[in-house]
């Protein structure tokens, strides 16, 4: 995009400086924060076409109606809805989260505002930014309940469903490969697709789990509740190995023990002192006899084609009942030698966590271990723990998988040094009890955070900020939005969409980048992509912008939320983004930029012209700076035309370091 030079000035101010910062500190907005608007557009309420005067008059009214009521609504935290914010807590988080604060003599910060809330919440529970129409209607919604009932709206959307299936993506490292076993992208989008279909079911989690770690079947490609098991093979050694590892996956992912795949390889004493308390006292025995669960289930290669090795699916099956249990008659693979005990030569499965168990006569091993899995409060505590974190950035117990099972219980403290793991042990258990009682509802859970003021506290403290403050949850902390966050917001908002297009051929391709089955991908280094702009193919891969954002490859490469130069740089540059600065379209494709000139072609309506954009953006109004600066971007003596500033201004929006942050 070719900037005028008092443009690129004015542009760089209201992005905030040449380039963008992102050690980001929010702040309080100040001052007359100018006029916005519901729906001012070139026709009346009946959509009859306005005439000048007529344009004037519905304009007055606005103001007068709508628009200084929310300006009052928003130049204050103290809105009525912050003030029910900031009413006595409620609830198992609040009670426990604001105990907590007064028990340490913290002031927690203070509720958010209405504009800011419903962007926060429409992000973490969605995945989208709040389309500005709908953002409007919630400020201006007077009922006491409408953060309760709005919240219930986006639960029950489309959007959670896609936010959801890719956060449960990378926690199950769902991809086509994983340095071990290829599974084809007909097996990840099989397991995209399960895990999709148990969203929108809303399979109670214990269900959910249960199915995972019991699935056998013929074909992968088909029943994607396979893939936990098929992607839990461990290649170059003994078929213990893969029980191993199946084992660390069930007690990583499902009880937040991550320290269990330690115990696989040698006892805890010497290994893990100072690491984990409980995990001194573990033995690698228990550790085979979790293992054991798994001995007796088996994968196997079926080639598509006889005739060629690959591509391949894989079915699984469980060996006949008197396959004996798990051998100690190993001295290679990928853990050291497995050797008799004394006499004992193969250990049968015993539950090593809560209070133990063993399989009935006759029951398979593999649905023993999900009874007594689901059914250990340690279950629910990680299942509520992951969670947790993805909306308040940091665990309970952080991280969430590295719990130590022998420092939970403030009733019974571990001896010094050790302390008591979990910043809140009674929050933590007491919402893993009514998880359990609201049997194992995931929208129950996200429903009792989100309505939490605990999570509804603003970003910002007033005062002085402390680091032991983090762990006890005195304020919103801010994230920085994923890859498929940035492009989908960018692309909704200028009502430009995009077409994804999804490996292997006559996938059906999908319209959000949020719903794309997987990441990068071991090898994967670009995402197809069509642009359809104004009727307009246009295929090139966006992956840069994407993996700009770190979305990593779900095996190797974890997502994080770190910022970069790389991100900075995409989003000046990237082509992605300049497309979607462009006014074009007409009618129902018109893009944001064509919207609002059609709206305002003068520069009387600034004002309303610069908090649409605003509103649409970074869903809240301009500060009496940024419209200052937005006016002399569009009213500059350059030779630029309207157009070409109204996209520039534009094009500085997605380059605000707000609109990649949830704050």
């Amino acid at each position: 995009m070719k900037l005028s030079p008092l443009l690129t000035a004015a542009a760089a101010a209201l992005i905030g400086g040449a380039g963008m910062s992102l050690m980001v500190q929010a702040q309080e907005p100040e001052g007359e924060l100018g006029v916005q608007h519901a729906e001012c557009a070139l026709f009346g309420p009946e959509g009859e076409p306005f005439r000048a005067a007529k344009r004037e008059q519905y304009q007055q009214s606005l103001l007068t109606n709508q628009i200084l009521p929310l300006i009052g609504a928003y130049k204050g935290r103290r809105t009525a809805a912050v003030e029910r914010n900031a009413a006595e807590p409620t609830g198992t988080i609040d009670t426990h989260i604001f105990r907590a604060l007064a028990d340490n003599g913290v002031t927690p910060a203070g509720g958010t505002n209405d504009y800011e809330f419903c962007r926060r919440v429409t992000l973490d529970l969605t995945g989208r930014v709040p389309a500005a129409a709908r953002l409007i209607a919630f400020v201006q919604d007077g009922a006491p309940d409408k953060r309760a009932k709005y919240i219930n709206e986006l639960l029950e959307s489309p959007a959670w469903v896609d936010k959801w299936a890719m956060y449960f993506g990378d926690f199950l490292e769902n991809t086509e490969f994983n340095n071990q076993v290829r599974t084809y992208p007909q097996g990840r989008n099989a397991y995209h697709k399960y895990i999709r279909d148990s969203l929108v079911a809303n399979k109670k989690y214990d269900v959910f789990v249960t199915e995972l770690l019991t699935a056998t079947g013929p074909n992968s490609w088909e029943e994607g509740e396979l893939q936990w098991f098929v992607l839990g093979f461990m290649g170059g050694g003994p078929a213990q190995d893969i029980a191993d590892l199946q084992a660390a996956n069930a007690a990583e992912k499902f009880l937040g023990i991550s320290h269990e795949n330690c115990i696989l390889c040698h006892d805890g004493r010497r290994r893990l002192d100072g690491l984990s308390y409980w995990g001194i006292s573990e033995t690698r025995r228990e550790g085979w006899e979790l293992a054991s669960f798994f001995n007796k289930s088996q994968m196997q290669l079926v080639r598509v084609d006889p005739a060629n090795p690959n591509p391949y699916y894989c079915r699984v099956i469980e060996r006949p009942a008197n396959t004996p249990d798990y051998a100690l008659n190993t001295t290679t693979g990928n853990r050291p030698a497995r050797q008799p005990i004394g006499t004992v030569r193969n250990i049968a499965p015993n539950y090593p966590f809560g209070d133990g168990g063993r399989p009935r006569a006759g029951e398979p091993y593999r649905v023993a271990l999900a009874r007594f899995l689901t059914a250990d409060i340690q279950f629910a505590r990680a299942s509520v723990n992951y969670i947790w974190k993805q909306y308040f950035g940091r665990g309970i117990v952080d991280p969430p998988n590295q719990f130590d099972l022998d420092r939970l219980d403030p009733t019974k403290p571990p001896p010094a040094p050790w302390t008591i793991q979990p910043s809140h042990p009674e929050l933590l258990n007491a919402l893993a009890r009514e998880f359990q009682q609201n049997r194992f509802d995931l929208k129950w859970l996200m429903r009792a955070i989100t309505n939490s003021q605990a999570y509804q506290m603003s970003s910002r403290y007033e005062g002085t900020w402390r680091a032991e403050y983090e762990r006890l949850f005195a304020r919103k902390f801010v994230r920085r939005l994923w890859g498929e966050e940035v492009v989908d917001a960018i692309a909704q908002v200028s009502n430009m969409p995009v077409v994804y297009s999804v490996t292997p051929a006559g996938t059906d391709p999908v319209p959000w980048a949020m719903q794309l089955p997987g990441t990068r991908g071991l090898g994967q280094a670009t995402v197809p992509v069509e642009f359809r702009i104004a009727g307009i193919a246009n295929t090139y891969a966006n992956a840069s912008l994407l993996d700009a954002f770190l979305r990593g490859n779900r095996i190797e490469e974890e997502r994080r939320n770190d910022g970069s130069v790389a991100q900075v740089l995409n989003l000046l540059n990237d082509r992605y983004v300049h497309d979607r600065t462009r006014a074009a379209g007409a009618g129902a494709t018109a893009s944001l930029a064509r919207l609002v000139l059609n709206k305002y072609p003068q520069s009387i309506n600034d004002n309303l012209l610069i908090n649409e954009l605003f509103l649409s953006v970074l869903s809240r109004p301009a500060t009496e700076d940024e419209i200052r600066i937005a006016q002399a971007m569009l009213n500059g003596t350059s030779g630029n035309t309207r157009m070409q500033r109204v996209e520039d201004l534009l094009w500085s929006l997605y380059n605000k370091v707000d609109f990649i942050y949830n704050y």
